[in-house]
């Protein structure tokens, strides 16, 4: 069994070892994980381990890289779906799982009937739930709870409300969400599925010659070969390279979740294709900073003004992001997900476009939804209708505008 395991994870393409497999073994035959409490002194083998412990343990043993947890992540995932559930039947069912089948199936009509509550409304509710509530909630339409259509809380139905609780959006349609969630920075090494990736970026090039000198100049070198006489007068010149300087900026986390792959293509020839790139995370909207990597991005974040001032007005601007999320995120003051800010995401948007004024945004949703993503007009709008879908044919669109 592990050792299908340990193939699935060379196929994921993460750099794993014969040496590192032997020393997951060596960690379970010595017990490495498992429960504290002491084993009975007759047991031919540790009891009590769990599918977590051998993630952690599996993880550490094999992933020397951080940026690889991500793809790791993804091939365990692959690999054990569903072996906890036929584990053991003895357990009992799990509270969450039980949570979740609170969930209400309600009818189209139902779901209309539900009135959507006014951000100042919605927080003010809020904060009187907070004040008048003692105890835990399950269903109903007050209450902070599970799997009610109550406009707060996790597992339920609201068609805007504050999500509190909950691994994931379902509906997505939460205007805040009450947790600290971690993100995953994207992958910059992924192969890609398709080179025609690469060509579409290839339309946005402006090559210079640059550096130290060396790259035989043939033409010249003949030329002065000649006129010397014949005697060889080598010359030599700077390699060709693309001068065209690009600034990314990339949405994170939560429904983005859902483009995870196509996304980490297009980071990964991105870099390949530009010698002069920056890149930055955001969630959802851009607001007063941004972040180059997801697991310090509380403790490590850049100034948004910083980078305005930092980088000149050469830089093309790309955005990459589904745009999807509630309009409050960036129209209203205090609209982000995760905390107050002070200035509405449009204003942050529209300062970056003046700012750089050769910019597009790339987004991986369908086309064909963006007209039923209030959030997707609104960004438009603020682009200037410069909102191209991640196909090649939107990326080689994107490319001309950016060239213009």
């Amino acid at each position: 069994m592990l050792l299908d395991f340990f193939y699935t994870l060379r196929s994921a393409k993460l750099p794993v070892s014969v040496k590192e497999y032997l020393t997951l073994l060596e960690a379970l035959q010595k017990g490495v994980v498992g429960p504290m409490t002491p084993q009975p002194e007759d047991a031919s083998e540790p009891t009590g381990y769990t599918i977590d412990d051998f993630y952690y343990l599996s993880r550490t043993t094999l992933v020397k890289d951080e940026k690889h947890y991500d793809k790791f992540d993804r091939a365990f995932a692959a690999y054990f779906k569903g072996v906890e559930m036929i584990a053991d039947f003895t357990k009992d069912i799990p509270l969450a799982w039980l949570r979740k089948n609170l969930e209400l199936n309600l009818s189209p009509e139902d779901k209309a009937k539900i009135e959507k509550m006014g951000w100042d409304e919605l927080m003010e509710t809020l904060k009187k739930r907070f004040e008048e509530q003692k105890e835990r909630h399950e269903g109903g339409s007050k209450w902070i709870g599970t799997g009610g259509t109550s406009p707060f809380g996790a597992n339920g139905y609201n068609p805007q409300g504050i999500r509190i609780g909950q691994d994931k959006g379902r509906n997505k349609s939460a205007v805040k969400v009450w947790d600290q969630r971690a993100y995953k920075d994207y992958d910059d090494t992924q192969e890609l599925g398709t080179r025609n990736i690469k060509v579409a970026l290839r339309r946005l090039r402006k090559f210079a010659r640059e550096g130290h000198e060396d790259e035989l100049d043939l033409d010249e070198t003949i030329s002065k070969t000649a006129a010397n006489a014949g005697y060889l007068d080598i010359k030599m010149r700077p390699e060709r390279h693309n001068n065209v300087k690009v600034l990314l900026l990339m949405d994170v986390g939560g429904t983005m979740d859902e483009h995870i792959a196509r996304v980490e293509e297009l980071f990964s020839a991105t870099k390949t294709e530009f010698k002069h790139l920056e890149f930055y995370y955001f969630h959802n909207c851009v607001y007063d900073y941004m972040w180059k990597n997801n697991r310090r991005r509380f403790a490590e974040k850049f100034n948004t003004w910083d980078i305005l001032r930092k980088y000149n007005k050469d830089y093309k601007l790309i955005f990459v992001g589904d745009a999807t999320m509630s309009p409050y995120e960036i129209l209203q003051p205090g609209g982000s997900v995760e905390y107050n800010n002070e200035e509405a995401g449009a204003e942050w948007l529209q300062r970056l476009t003046s700012t750089f004024p050769k910019f597009a945004w790339i987004n991986p949703e369908p086309q064909g939804v963006w007209q039923y993503r209030q959030s997707i007009s609104v960004i438009q709008q603020l682009m200037h209708n410069k909102m191209y879908p991640l196909t090649l044919k939107g990326l080689e669109e994107a490319m001309r505008q950016l060239t213009k």
